[in-house]
């Protein structure tokens, strides 16, 4: 059950993460963490399809709904979002007729029956735009979704582009997921960390440090240059040693780089140093929104990092606008440059 896998785990349990378990089980099945053939996943009876589950960072949400995943022994799919989006938009390319989405939901049905986004939230536009009609079929489909969130639904894509055209997903979302918060006042990520991989500030100390961490990784690997093709725009990695990328902050969120750009570069390496991170503020705004695109997608691909950055990560600052998401890109920040995360 859930106390047994976090004690084996050495995890630490709060009241409230029991409570959102139980919950689970109620809605899903009668013995989901004690019995793990979960041939009746989702009770006909019950007309919530999925399950979002929202909170601060750090709290447990991904644990959570990871232990449920992954003891499913049902068709399932677990993707980043930014991922998902990129695969639909790449088979209504490759697909050109008027019911591609119809066509991309029904071979999700023939595929899965299950999907899970983790960490789920919307900043592109164009996905916002059509995301009510796709998750509308999704769930006509009888497909289930669950989600992990630091946004509640309602607050989702706020202050975006356009959003009265988000507003139907809201809707859709609300009526056939069961909403649940995870409210606990700390983040176990941050506080298990000792020793980080993260220098700052930035001055000659710091600089000698992570070259020194650098040559030592790097002893007997041959440095390359890498050009990756990403539908035809190309993506250059000037320091590569075998796996080994080393950029700077600019190299990485200066140019017109998305979701699909970062998941091309992480596919080729098992550790990235990013360095010169600055301060965030309304100024460097584009920048930022593109930081937090490539911490999620190196957090979901499980790509360990080496920073050096002008404060440290809490002090980062940031825009108005990017503070909330950015709050989970400072947890994924300590959890990514520690030395227990492989």
């Amino acid at each position: 059950n859930f106390l047994s896998f976090c004690k084996i785990n050495k995890m630490q349990v709060h009241i409230n993460q029991i409570k959102t378990v139980d919950i689970l089980i109620k809605l899903y099945s009668n013995n989901i963490f004690s019995n793990f053939s979960l041939t009746k996943i989702f009770s006909k009876k019950d007309n919530k399809l999925g399950f979002y589950l929202s909170g601060d960072v750090g709290v447990g949400k991904t644990m959570i709904l990871n232990l449920f995943y992954d003891n499913l022994e049902i068709p399932k799919l677990r993707m980043h979002f930014n991922e998902f989006m990129i695969n639909f938009h790449d088979f209504a390319y490759n697909n050109k007729v008027k019911n591609s989405l119809e066509n991309f939901v029904k071979d999700l049905k023939n595929k899965y029956k299950i999907l899970y986004f983790d960490e789920f939230q919307v900043t592109n536009i164009v996905d916002a735009m059509i995301l009510g009609k796709l998750f509308e079929k999704i769930f006509k489909n009888n497909i289930k979704v669950i989600f992990t969130s630091n946004t509640k639904i309602n607050d989702l894509y706020k202050d975006g582009l356009q959003r009265e055209q988000f507003l139907p997903f809201i809707k859709i979302i609300k009526n056939f997921c069961l909403q649940h918060e995870l409210i606990i006042d700390e983040d176990y990520r941050e506080k298990s960390k000792k020793v980080k991989r993260s220098f700052f500030p930035i001055n000659e100390e710091t600089s000698f440090k992570i070259n020194q961490l650098f040559r030592k990784l790097t002893k007997e690997k041959k440095q390359e240059t890498k050009t990756l093709n990403v539908k035809g725009r190309l993506v250059t990695i000037n320091n590569y040693f075998d796996k080994i990328a080393r950029f700077h902050f600019k190299e990485l969120c200066d140019q017109n780089f998305g979701a699909e750009d970062y998941i091309n570069i992480a596919k080729i390496c098992n550790l990235i140093v990013i360095e010169n991170i600055p301060q965030f503020n309304d100024e460097n705004m584009h920048q930022q929104h593109r930081f937090i695109t490539l911490i999620d997608v190196l957090y979901e691909k499980k790509i360990p990092l080496i920073t050096s950055s002008f404060s440290n990560f809490k002090n980062m600052g940031s825009s108005g606008k990017l503070a909330l998401p950015f709050k989970r890109t400072i947890s994924r920040l300590f959890e990514l440059t520690s030395p227990n995360f492989h």
